[in-house]
């Protein structure tokens, strides 16, 4: 009874330990991914990413680099509208359906690093053909980035359009 007792007691001690050693761990995996820092090169890995899921007009791809809880302001003209997630995305591929020979290239500038986002200005170029004509837009932004799942995601973005 006594060899019984201390295998017992030998046993529920070691599996007490582990589940300690499991929760040690997890709660330092936890802290570490709460404690994850943007960085430039995820701010330039995010712009890379989305010149090439727009250019091969790939929503589900462009949707993976906007948060869900994203807000982006558009200006044209003294005109303004702002847009959430699925608006933003219906109107991109809205566009890309009624367009041909789409290009899209984007630069980041002027990064600046708190914690877990970044604000930057951001222009990108776009031009498509619509109707036989060539229509290029030039867009400057300043945009508010965050991480997700250890990417960069557009969180906010307030923007001035130009028709050429």
């Amino acid at each position: 009874m006594k060899r019984l007792w201390e295998n017992g007691l030998l046993a529920l001690l070691i599996k007490g330990a582990s589940i300690t050693a499991i929760i040690a761990v997890a709660s330092t995996v936890s802290i570490s991914a709460q404690a994850a820092d943007m960085t430039e090169a995820l701010v330039q890995n995010y712009a890379a990413a989305m010149k090439s899921s727009a250019n091969s007009q790939n929503v589900n791809q462009v949707s993976r680099l906007v948060s869900d809880d994203a807000l982006i302001s558009l200006s044209r003209k003294g005109k303004s509208t702002s847009l959430d997630k699925d608006a933003y995305l219906k109107l991109l591929q809205n566009s890309w359906n009624d367009t041909s020979n789409y290009r899209y290239d984007i630069s980041v500038d002027n990064i600046v690093i708190t914690g877990s986002q970044a604000k930057a200005s951001v222009t990108t170029n776009e031009s498509w053909v619509k109707n036989g004509q060539q229509v290029s837009f030039v867009t400057t932004s300043r945009v508010t980035l965050t991480l997700s799942t250890g990417n960069a995601v557009l969180l906010r973005a307030v923007s001035q359009v130009a028709i050429n």
